[in-house]
């Protein structure tokens, strides 16, 4: 509608199958991770490159659709040398055979994590933690309850599965901004393998989506099988 009166746009898109489909006027592909269309945050002189190549669509004339492809891969997926994560965790190997010893590992591991992140919010500014509503000291319980079979919602959300996504939201996003709390940021493929591999947060959230699946619940099957676990981790 605004290209029929006479203003032009352009997109930048994620994924390249849709904007192929959608057709946009003029549109750039970026591959990056799902949620950092202009790369990674911090690294501003690289989002302007991204921001540029979109708006200098603007003054081709060789359309109606325009599709380009950003050439080059953020900075940092390239793997941070000597990177060392901020705790030596203890994976859940033997998987812990209780939902109480699943609370006490994750309470332990969680306690010892806390003050990295606290030191990434003085060194940030800020923190994407708060999705879910629930203090920190309260999130091992309300994971021990799921584990249980119990479907306590916690506010704002109004059910289980809503709050439990949340929560799953905050606990990894808690891990990633202490992975970062001190030196060189280190590279996104290097967090997430630390997280999945190599915590007990990591396993709990595998062992959280394995309860969902077989609740009777469908609501928290939905979320379990989609928001918990993205598919590179999932258990062979």
């Amino acid at each position: 509608m605004m290209e029929t009166r006479g203003f032009a746009t352009t997109v930048i898109g994620l994924v390249r199958y849709q904007m192929e489909q959608v057709q946009p006027p003029r549109g750039v592909w970026t591959p990056f991770q799902l949620g950092r269309t202009l790369g990674e945050p911090e690294n501003a002189p690289f989002q302007r490159r991204v921001l540029m190549q979109a708006l200098n669509l603007l003054e081709r004339r060789d359309g109606p659709v325009i599709l380009e492809d950003f050439a080059d891969d953020p900075p940092g997926w390239s793997d941070c040398p000597g990177w060392r994560p901020p705790i030596v965790a203890a994976p859940a190997d033997p998987v812990p055979a209780s939902p109480a010893a699943w609370t006490d590992r994750f309470a332990a591991e969680l306690a010892s994590i806390v003050p990295f992140w606290e030191l990434a919010k003085t060194r940030y500014g800020r923190s994407t933690i708060g999705l879910s509503g629930q203090p920190l000291e309260h999130w091992p319980g309300f994971v021990g309850a799921i584990l249980r079979g119990e479907l306590p919602a916690v506010a704002p959300h109004e059910t289980a599965a809503l709050s439990l996504r949340f929560l799953c939201d905050d606990i990894k996003a808690l891990y990633s901004e202490a992975a970062q709390s001190v030196g060189e940021a280190p590279a996104t493929r290097q967090i997430e393998d630390w997280f999945w591999r190599k915590t007990v947060a990591g396993n709990l959230l595998i062992e959280l989506r394995r309860v969902a699946l077989t609740s009777d619940n469908n609501a928290l099957k939905t979320v379990g099988a989609r928001f918990f676990v993205p598919t590179p981790y999932l258990p062979a």
